[in-house]
């Protein structure tokens, strides 16, 4: 009997891989770079679980051709990676001097991605605020300050880049930008009610306060390029959101309203979407009302009812003429997702929406494989779920844009457990990573022709293994292994298999982008640090675990054309085998 045909991604459909400037760039004070709040931070004992910092990262700064020159040998359509804002303005101001080298090296490398047939898939802001705005005005803490250097920073990069970028996301991840920065007091720049953890900081006000601040700069960002820019230029803008999908953790209605206020703490409520772990059947909410801090702002131009409940007068308003502002101020939904939590009632965590989380379900079985992190378990079936959540609930017309497609997948992944541990030939062969990516493509795939949900593009995370922030170098998210002693990047059976996946389910487009070239080899060879993905507290991008410790940084190995091929021709050995 014949089989079925291949269910094929729609015409158009963007994939690739994502990155973040401060994990793989390094060469901190190279070119005119200033300091980023992750700068000095990182370097504070005990910030990070390998005592390790971003100065090296997977060296990208220097290695950024052949970093290129992989992503053209997997073929991949887009490449989402993020700008240094400190490497471009090194003060951030609107009255500083923007740097010359910082605009010259994105240049480049934006032309090389599109000489190599990638499009780039642009962050303008991926944690990484300069130092110096926090130090002049306390950074997030200062929505009219910040929103005024944010927009004049973006004008910089538009004017710079968004000739050739179509692809914009203006914030990555405002959760983890308010609840782990000034909340929990675990990112940059660290601050929190727990002195033991920070000399200053309010975790009962300032996470809601900097959640606003945010919301606002990336709405004036997106007002900026609509009316000055995308008339020219063609292009998208939006934000992506991190949140994994909530279930409850039985059919008692306090454990459903317990999934529905997790939601409503990150991304929303999915009111007759959330299914029951005992049967494929949804369950109902008794509050469909309220909905997520930051997806509801954006895209439906409230504040969840609940939040308002819980905070009281902490959580800030917009005035009427600013909630006009922040409403409808994305063309899309970015979603970057790990996850799915069973939710029980009677948690006292404020930024959980006092709501338990737990893998496990009444019958003591685990909700999926286990992943390095302790916040990371594969369960596809949530994937979905979510899928379905964010088409069905944000798919409308609003205000001046309709969403014109609802949900790129901007981040998705899976940390495989004591990886960085392991032999190079065992991390290589990254199973329980190829299974959680089989599971996440077939809900994809399914999401799209089985339920209907527009979905344009899916990047996993990550290209490389990399500086996971918090967790420093010890937990590994990426399809390409780095050896941070010799940088040397190796293709793991990951992305031999997503590549392999995306070619039998691409729809050939006349809009992709013929490669014109091929980079040329790089005459210097740099050397990268070791980096992962770990943290107790995010849900979506970083990873826990008990990594032993990291060794001291080697000094830099021989940069001479030999060596720069040697590296290169052994990843591209690799990748073939």
């Amino acid at each position: 009997m014949a089989l079925p045909p291949t269910r094929k991604l729609p015409k158009d459909f963007l994939w690739g891989f994502a990155t973040a400037s401060f994990q793989i760039e390094g060469s901190s004070d190279v070119d005119g770079r200033g300091k980023s709040i992750w700068d000095d931070f990182a370097k504070i004992p005990g910030k990070t679980l390998d005592g390790r910092s971003g100065d090296i990262a997977t060296d990208s700064y220097r290695l950024w051709k052949e970093d290129v020159a992989l992503l053209a040998a997997y073929g991949v359509k887009a490449y989402r990676f993020s700008l240094s804002w400190s490497r471009i303005i090194p003060l951030g101001g609107r009255n500083d001097p923007v740097n010359p080298k910082g605009i010259e090296f994105y240049n480049k490398f934006i032309d090389a991605l599109l000489e190599n047939g990638i499009t780039p898939f642009v962050t303008l802001y991926h944690w990484d605020l300069p130092q110096a705005l926090h130090e002049r005005y306390n950074g997030w803490l200062n929505k009219d300050e910040v929103t005024k250097d944010y927009v004049n920073y973006t004008r910089v990069c538009f004017e710079a880049f968004g000739d050739r970028v179509k692809h914009w996301l203006t914030i990555n991840e405002p959760w983890c930008v308010a609840i782990l920065g000034y909340g929990r007091g675990v990112f940059a720049p660290g601050r929190s009610s727990d002195r033991e953890r920070s000399p200053e900081g309010d975790s009962s006000t300032e996470p809601w306060i900097v959640g606003h601040s945010v919301i606002y700069a990336h709405a004036n960002a997106v007002k900026l390029y609509r009316e000055e820019f995308k008339p020219t230029q063609k292009g998208q803008i939006g934000i992506t959101l991190n949140g994994d999908w909530a279930m409850p953790y039985d059919d008692k209605p306090e454990n459903i309203d317990a999934a529905q206020h997790a939601l409503d703490f990150a991304i929303g409520n999915p009111a007759a979407f959330i299914l029951s772990p005992s049967a494929d059947t949804p369950l109902n909410f008794s509050r469909n009302s309220c909905t997520g801090w930051f997806a509801d702002s954006i895209y439906l131009g409230f504040y969840p009812p609940y939040m308002r409940e819980v905070l009281g007068d902490r959580m800030p308003d917009f005035t009427a003429d600013e909630w006009a502002l922040v409403k409808g101020s994305s063309d899309f939904y970015g979603m970057n997702t790990y996850t799915t939590n069973l939710c029980k009632a009677g948690g006292d965590d404020e930024f959980q929406g006092n709501v338990d989380y737990t893998f496990k379900r009444p019958d003591g079985t685990e909700l999926g494989n286990q992943a390095h992190c302790a916040w990371l378990q594969d369960y596809p079936e949530g994937f979905r779920s979510l899928l379905n959540y964010i088409g069905k609930r944000y798919k409308l017309p609003i205000l001046r844009v309709t969403i014109s497609f609802i949900s790129p997948v901007t981040e998705n992944g899976f940390a495989v457990k004591g990886e960085n541990d392991m032999p190079l030939e065992d991390a290589l062969v990254d199973n329980d990573r190829v299974h959680y990516f089989q599971g996440t493509t077939a809900s994809l795939i399914n999401a799209i022709h089985s339920d209907g949900v527009d979905i344009r593009s899916y990047f996993p995370w990550s290209f490389l293994d990399n500086f996971e922030w918090a967790d420093g170098y010890s937990t590994r998210f990426g399809v390409t292994y780095v050896d941070y002693e010799t940088q040397k990047r190796y293709p793991k059976a990951s992305a031999k298999w997503l590549i392999k996946w995306f070619k039998e389910h691409d729809t050939p487009s006349d809009k992709d982008i013929k490669p014109k070239a091929t980079v040329p080899v790089r005459e210097e060879a740099p050397k990268l640090i070791d980096k992962t993905n770990s943290s107790d507290f995010s849900t979506t991008s970083t990873v826990k675990g008990s990594p032993r410790a990291s060794p001291t940084p080697k000094a830099m190995r021989s940069r001479g054309i030999k060596a720069r091929v040697t590296r290169y021709l052994t990843a591209l050995v690799a990748f073939v085998k």
